[in-house]
């Protein structure tokens, strides 16, 4: 297994907060230590309640620490910060999320992390209540804006009893995702990488939206990609049933146009690669109701207001150096209007497929693209799956980070 795994002589820092999936951590600590890392073991107060330091002490063979000072004096934890090669926080609470997100260092999980150089893992865990709420997904915003990686939390049983998303990623799944991270490699090494994908679903009352039938697959199958090809790949997408196959890729659900902007902008100005594969609402009601809205008459007038424009928006702050690839969907000239937004957003090339060309658009496993360039060079691709054209993308990206 060591020869394998890639892991041999790793040191793994693990912390735990105070979630009943802390038992599961003592399977994690087991797994990196049979593959030959080095293990050391934080915990929050309130994980000592569910499971106890000895055993985690028995499987890492080195003390675990749960308070900065102990009997001895004092724990190093900017010396534990400096001698890992990686740090997972798994379980990672809401409330362990909060206090990351804001740097509330009361505890010496929290006091290690903010003085950790290496690259930094979370495992959230908790209720799906807590998991869908917006104060969460805003503290995981922060963090992956910050250069944390989340490891996304999962569906099943929670201990409420409930069925939904929240239960703590499984060790293997956390192991997988460090093995991964530790042997990538790949043209887009050191690269960082924005993938926007998916529909907005814009409210008119809490059951109806305007929206469209975009499912993700295309830009989905990117951010797989460009993951594959050694990027450290961050998905921002809009309701879809779907998700990304590779362990690395950071995904930020969002809904709206307004909150897929936010997501993006947020991290834009460390990303190397943008693209903007969603499917984004142009428009959105200017007053959406809070109670359901009663059929009452025979029509009903919606006043809508433009959503922002993200690719221009983001376009404006564009550095140099920066690549940004965009889409275009249209029906009709098709070729000048993909160029005018070429232009206009700023794009180094766009991908351009038409909804009058059988078996492209939203919702097939197949498209049809052609690649137009600021130079007026085209590039055009014949009817493949959307796996095929995300690769075809990605070595037109990898010529141009070459150049």
């Amino acid at each position: 297994m060591n020869a394998s795994t890639g892991l041999t002589g790793k040191k793994i820092i693990i912390g735990l907060s105070g979630s009943i999936a802390a038992y599961k951590s003592a399977f994690l600590v087991r797994l990196f230590i049979q593959a030959g890392a080095q293990v050391r073991v934080l915990m929050t107060p309130g994980a000592t309640r569910f499971i106890t330091p000895l055993t985690l002490s028995t499987l890492s063979k080195h003390e675990v620490w749960t308070d900065v000072l102990n009997e001895n004096g004092w724990n190093n934890h900017v010396e534990l910060g400096m001698w890992g090669d990686a740090f997972i926080i798994a379980p990672a609470t809401a409330n362990t999320l909060a206090k990351l997100a804001s740097g509330q260092s009361d505890n010496v999980l929290v006091a290690t992390y903010l003085s950790a150089r290496c690259p930094v893992f979370v495992a959230p865990a908790m209720d799906v209540d807590m998991w869908y709420h917006t104060t969460t997904q805003r503290n995981i915003r922060q963090l992956i804006a910050d250069g944390v990686e989340i490891i996304p939390a999962e569906q099943g049983e929670l201990a409420s009893g409930l069925i939904g998303m929240g239960r703590m990623a499984e060790p293997p799944h956390i192991f997988e995702h460090l093995r991964v991270f530790f042997r990538q490699n790949g043209p887009l090494l050191g690269k960082k990488a924005l993938v926007t994908a998916g529909p907005t679903f814009e409210p008119i009352d809490p059951v109806r939206f305007i929206g469209n039938h975009s499912s993700g697959k295309m830009g989905i199958a990117i951010a797989d990609a460009l993951a594959q090809a050694g990027a450290a790949t961050t998905l921002i997408l809009g309701p879809s049933k779907l998700a990304p196959s590779h362990p690395n890729i950071q995904v930020v659900r969002v809904r709206t146009a307004q909150e897929m902007y936010e997501a993006a902008k947020a991290i834009h100005a460390q990303q190397d690669i943008c693209i903007l594969a969603a499917a984004v609402a142009d428009y959105a009601p200017a007053s959406p109701s809070n109670q359901k809205i009663k059929k009452t008459g025979d029509t009903l007038s919606l006043e809508l207001h433009k959503t922002v424009d993200i690719a221009s928006s983001l376009g404006a702050e564009k550095k140099p150096g920066q690549i940004h690839i965009g889409f275009a969907l249209e029906t009709e000239n098709e070729t000048a209007h993909a160029l005018e937004k070429l232009k206009k957003k700023k794009f180094d090339f766009i991908v351009l497929n038409s909804l009058n060309d059988a078996g492209a658009g939203f919702n097939y496993d197949t498209n049809k693209v052609r690649f137009l360039f600021p130079d007026n060079k085209a590039l055009d691709f014949e009817l493949k799956s959307k796996q095929a054209v995300a690769a075809d993308i990605v070595q037109q990206l990898v010529h141009l980070v070459q150049k």
